[in-house]
């Protein structure tokens, strides 16, 4: 009978330590890590979207906030992440049987720099793209713009999470 209360004491504190490393966004986050910070993305594509950098930076910067528990400082974070707006593109994706655009795509890709300081073997460098889709005949202005850029940026800055915190 003693025994039993310290199978479940043990039991108990297991659970409760493993738990306390568990995150619901899968979040891996390494021990002592508190701040993150968002430097400024340049855009250096060919075809320049005023405010493209800073609304991208600013996506990134509420995604993490709003999946981790990490606090968004300007400088000196323990989780640093920057890099350049590499490609902004307007393309045709289907044609009509008249040979003209039935489709067109926005084309965004971000290069990232990430840097973990309390544990540098997470650094990493790599692309990110993904694209959206919308009828010839539209322009891409106003509200169709915003929900391109919105769709494209929650897709961009979701892999960039999984790739350097949830290890995906």
């Amino acid at each position: 009978m003693n025994y039993t209360k310290y199978i479940l004491l043990i039991i108990l504190s297991t659970t409760l330590v493993a738990c306390g490393a568990y995150s619901f966004t899968g979040a891996s986050i390494p021990p002592g890590t508190e701040t993150y910070q968002v430097n400024y993305f340049e855009n250096t594509s060919l075809l320049i979207e005023p405010g493209l950098e800073r609304d991208f930076k600013l996506a990134l910067e509420d995604l993490i906030q709003n999946q981790t528990n990490l606090t968004l400082v300007p400088s000196k974070g323990d989780l640093i992440y920057e890099g350049e707006i590499t490609d902004y593109r307007i393309s045709p994706t289907t044609a009509t049987s008249e040979n003209t655009a039935a489709q067109n795509r926005l084309t965004i890709n971000v290069k990232l720099r990430f840097f973990n300081t309390k544990k540098e073997e997470d650094d990493l460098e790599q692309s990110f793209s993904f694209f959206y889709d919308y009828p010839a005949s539209g322009v891409l202005t106003g509200s169709l713009k915003t929900t391109a850029h919105d769709e494209i940026f929650e897709r961009i800055t979701q892999d960039i999470f999984n790739a350097t915190l949830a290890k995906w």
